[in-house]
């Protein structure tokens, strides 16, 4: 990636925080976690652990930061990281606004500048896991948990990108893009809901990569769309959501030093 990602994905995330304030407002109001684009329930996917108390809890691009403040409710002492001092300015307002005592850093989560073995769980719900280079955030993650320590992801599911036309019009089930070498895509000059730069990698290369940094894979979901959608988001029709996969979440864990 030749291009200057990480201050395109910065100006994009500043420009657009606006846009995203209602729906950060809705998710720390929430009673209870929900995930990704059609907001599955937390008790069908337990992407949190029931009980963080006594926990050390980093969120990797929080953006709005309600990921966070859903940790701190389970009890754990979180830090959470953006690049975007917008989505940043929103998520310390929601903090203090809800009680929640959330160390809130603007910078790369690919390079956070934490000490070494830091913090027992991380994750990320999109923010790094898409908008970051995998082998620098991950690595970066490796690093800042303990032996032992859990990071969960979700993003994209790499269908959902190659079934995506070259505009960025909405995914549909025509293969528009070759699976093979995937990494990504630059979405700043589509015609239709222009972005950012966000990567993704294949299946097969998303564990190489993660026996290369040394995670233990402990689990993998593939996430649809709800039987009642019947709405358009994130560029994915809910028709297509239903039937292909539409976003994937791993659940990854640094062994315990021997």
């Amino acid at each position: 990636m030749k291009r200057d990602y990480l201050a395109i994905n910065r100006g994009t995330w500043d420009d657009d925080a606006i846009n995203w304030v209602e729906t950060g407002e809705r998710l720390w109001n929430a009673k209870e976690p929900e995930w990704g684009n059609w907001g599955v329930p937390e008790a069908q996917l337990n992407l949190l652990p029931k009980d963080l108390s006594g926990m050390d809890a980093i969120e990797l691009g929080c953006g709005t930061g309600y990921v966070s403040g859903w940790m701190v409710r389970r009890g754990a002492r979180v830090t959470a990281i953006d690049i975007s001092s917008a989505q940043l300015s929103t998520a310390r307002r929601l903090a203090e606004l809800h009680g929640a005592a959330i160390i809130f850093l603007e910078g790369n989560a690919e390079a956070t500048g934490l000490a070494h073995g830091s913090f027992d769980f991380a994750i990320s719900e999109y923010g790094a896991a898409i908008w970051c280079q995998p082998e620098l955030w991950l690595t970066e993650a490796w690093r800042l948990l303990r032996p032992g320590g859990r990071l969960v992801f979700l993003g994209n599911h790499p269908l959902s990108l190659i079934c995506t036309p070259l505009n960025g019009a909405p995914c549909d089930t025509i293969v528009h893009r070759p699976y093979r070498g995937m990494w990504g895509a630059d979405w700043t000059e589509v015609e239709f809901d222009p972005s950012g730069i966000s990567f993704n990698l294949t299946i097969a290369d998303w564990f190489k990569l993660f026996t290369e940094i040394g995670f233990v894979v402990d689990n993998y979901l593939e996430l649809y769309a709800p039987q009642d959608a019947r709405d358009v988001r994130a560029g994915i029709p809910a028709e297509w959501a239903k039937l292909y996969p539409v976003e994937q979440v791993w659940f990854l864990r640094k062994p315990d030093a021997r």
